[in-house]
């Protein structure tokens, strides 16, 4: 499982853990209508949705790079495909990801609203319209435009380079469990694409236009996209477990470990048996002796 490919899937999966545990306390936001678990707490959710955000599209991106290399460059991909180098580009989508995470967690601050509420929300610098505006579409292009454009990219030149050549390393077996992993991680890349376009085209659209705020059309419609953008975390173990079949086995081996280890010691039987001699000698005394 030590594969470059599986280490961007755990830094995405680290993500989505991460995300998903922020569910409880955006539910109970929304449910009542304030924000009552402090500051601290505040600054940390908004931070997590953000570096959430980053580093999944910034994972996703990389992995159609990696692919991108595996499929037209595969005497690069010796070289570029280690799972050293899969751990250090991780740790550099993290720090890139602090980029936008820790100014979010320095600006979140708890505020009284004009019902007597609490909100949890993002305190900029005067001119605050301004940083608002310049953060979102910042936010905008760089975790949404240019990662689309490159994945975009990759998935095209592929797509021509396995439509051009019917064998890519030689061998069939190889060259199926390639289209496989290719087609595994351009699914779960179309599943992000598609939870978090409608979130990313309402804020623009909010930074850019005049909206009614109170109209409920726009309000259902807000945290229809939120919930698409929360759904996504959950959603991608879903997909890693109808189309990885090592995802399969893995996880299996994870909650079954008995029947895990049942399987393995009566494969290592069936193997040791048909590794005997499959004629039965008789005992010496028994054995006729020619006349």
């Amino acid at each position: 499982m030590k594969t470059a490919t599986n280490i961007y899937i755990f830094n995405l999966a680290l993500a989505d853990a991460l995300a998903t545990s922020t569910l409880p306390f955006q539910s109970a936001k929304y449910l009542m209508n304030t924000w009552p678990f402090g500051e601290f707490l505040c600054k940390v959710i908004l931070a997590i949705d953000y570096y959430n955000m980053f580093t999944s599209i910034f994972t996703l991106t990389m992995m159609s790079v990696d692919r991108y290399i595996a499929v037209c460059h595969p005497v690069r991909a010796l070289d570029f495909r280690t799972p050293a180098k899969a751990k250090m580009i991780n740790v550099c989508i993290w720090i890139l990801s602090s980029a936008f995470g820790v100014p979010i967690m320095v600006m979140a601050v708890t505020k009284a609203t004009d019902k007597g509420n609490t909100g949890c929300m993002l305190q900029f610098p005067q001119p605050d319209w301004y940083w608002d505006a310049v953060t979102k579409i910042c936010v905008f292009i760089f975790a949404f435009v240019v990662p689309v454009l490159v994945i975009t990219i990759c998935y095209g030149l592929m797509i021509l380079r396995l439509k051009s050549v019917r064998l890519l390393s030689g061998s069939k077996e190889k060259d199926r469990n390639m289209r496989r992993i290719t087609r595994m991680v351009l699914v779960v890349v179309a599943a992000f694409i598609i939870c978090w376009t409608p979130i990313h085209i309402f804020i623009i659209l909010r930074t850019m236009v005049q909206i009614d705020s109170m109209n409920p059309y726009v309000i259902a419609s807000w945290h229809l996209c939120i919930a698409l953008g929360y759904m996504n975390s959950s959603l991608n173990p879903l997909l890693y477990a109808f189309l990885d079949e090592n995802f399969k086995r893995c996880f299996r081996d994870f909650c079954l470990p008995f029947r895990s280890n049942m399987d393995q010691s009566s494969f290592s039987r069936a193997r040791n048996s048909t590794r005997e001699p499959t004629t039965v000698c008789a005992p010496r005394e028994l054995v006729r002796k020619p006349v």
